[in-house]
């Protein structure tokens, strides 16, 4: 079953619900929301959970600009960006400061979203006993998220075998309502903060239903283990999360790599997407990566022959490039009122075949056939062996322009330009709002 996010309009003003951060005092720190919400019947905790849906549309985060983020710090030759924006520009060359707008709205709509199902999270008890668990396990799996994006933009990458004392983001599992000295958080261990993620989305698998509409599935919470431990360097459990999705039988490949993009509804093989439809603002995405034909700027983001060169002639997945506004563009992000596919299943199968060939294991198919399954999909002939790079540089190809760059350089240790994988350069700064709103915060080095 298909799962995606599909925003409703919703007036949250019937509850008493929350407005952002921007509409709040301006050193509100970012995590602080309203007091006046209301959880006390089953509605409107569910309602105040869609609403925590709504915030991950935000083009700061889910809505597409986390994903941009993520390729333009580590475009190292492969794309260019030109467009006007500032922060963008900033991003990519890697020369942000701490006033970087972008860099401001990422972090207080990650922490609006986590506000959110805090508060979910204090009302379970209030919700009908029959949807106790799957509300619980929504709110975790979005909050193990977003934390995980948090912690990956904001602090320096965890390191296998370390003890990950470095500085990661303030941990805040409470609602945070009105503004005092408690709001005055500091910033907790990168090992703290993936502690909590992991026994986040760990529970949320385990009460959330395989099947759950449009909403967040145990299928979820499991390829998104996937990632986590992947990150830090656990291929075994890496290895089974991701098998645990593929051998659920809940999603399925497509044959055609192009149809999984440009969709108006997600399809079988997203685990997890969002949905823009002509009643929300446009998907961020296509404003930064697509042109004026499909509802894009002028073409912010062009596709350079060194990202091309890495491609076989009869690939098929260099047949969605295309040449619009004096330039090759992506052809994935070309709706903007579509889907934003955030978790597919070949990154799955991917997973599964790294990490099985990493640790000489066949847990639910052996390396080289989870390899050939992305790779024949793509139109190219099924290899007789493989080796570790052929896997990495298949992920590399099948998830190109997704947002997994720069995270997939900082694991493998791969740097960046002239920039070793752990310069702070490619680190987010705290804003400088945050700063100056709460005083225990630290700045990250070389800010």
């Amino acid at each position: 079953m298909k799962n995606k996010i599909f925003i409703y309009l919703f007036s949250f003003s019937t509850i008493g619900l929350f407005h952002s951060c921007a509409d709040n005092l301006e050193l509100e720190p970012a995590q602080s929301i309203s007091e006046n919400i209301v959880l006390d019947t089953d509605r409107n905790v569910k309602n105040v959970l869609n609403g925590a849906y709504s915030v991950l549309q935000r083009g700061a985060i889910y809505g597409g600009e986390i994903i941009r983020n993520g390729e333009l710090l580590a475009g190292d030759g492969e794309i260019l960006f030109v467009g006007t924006f500032g922060g963008p520009r900033q991003i990519f060359n890697k020369q942000m400061i701490a006033e970087n707008e972008d860099v401001r709205r990422q972090w207080t709509d990650s922490y609006n979203a986590i506000n959110v199902v805090n508060n979910v999270l204090t009302a379970i008890p209030v919700v009908n006993e029959d949807d106790r668990e799957r509300v619980e396990g929504e709110a975790l799996f979005i909050r193990g998220m977003v934390y995980f994006d948090l912690v990956r933009y904001y602090a320096k990458t965890y390191e296998a075998g370390q003890t990950n004392t470095q500085p990661g983001v303030p941990l805040v599992l409470t609602p945070t309502r009105g503004i005092d000295a408690s709001n005055s958080v500091s910033r907790n261990s990168v090992e703290e903060v993936y502690t909590q993620i992991l026994a986040d989305l760990t529970r949320a698998a385990s009460l959330l239903p395989a099947s759950n509409g449009i909403l967040a599935t145990s299928g979820a919470a499991n390829a998104l283990l996937a990632r986590v431990y992947l990150q830090k360097g656990d291929f075994a459990k890496a290895r089974d999360a991701a098998n645990t999705v593929i051998e659920s039988g809940e999603y399925t490949l497509k044959n055609d790599y192009a149809s999984v993009f440009n969709a108006d509804v997600a399809g079988s093989e997203d685990i997890f997407a969002i949905e823009f439809t002509s009643q929300d603002a446009a998907a961020s995405t296509t404003e930064f990566w697509s042109i004026p034909q499909f509802g894009g700027r002028d073409g912010d983001i062009e596709i350079l022959p060194g990202h091309l060169a890495l491609y076989d002639a009869d690939d098929e997945r260099l047949a969605l490039f295309f040449e619009g506004a004096a330039a090759i563009r992506s052809g994935k992000w070309n709706n903007q009122f579509g889907v934003v596919n955030l978790f597919r299943l070949a990154e799955m199968y991917l997973i599964r075949a790294e990490t099985n060939q990493r640790l000489g294991t066949n847990i639910g198919a052996t390396p080289l056939s989870d390899y050939n399954t992305i790779h024949t999909r793509a139109g190219l002939a099924a290899k007789n062996s493989i080796s570790l790079v052929d896997i990495i540089t298949e992920k590399r190809l099948e998830l190109a322009h997704e947002g997994h760059k720069i995270h997939e350089h900082k694991r493998l240790k791969l740097d960046v330009g002239d920039l070793p994988y752990n310069d702070p350069k490619l680190i987010f700064p705290i804003p400088a709002r945050e700063l100056e709103s709460n005083p225990n915060l630290t700045q990250n080095d070389g800010y």
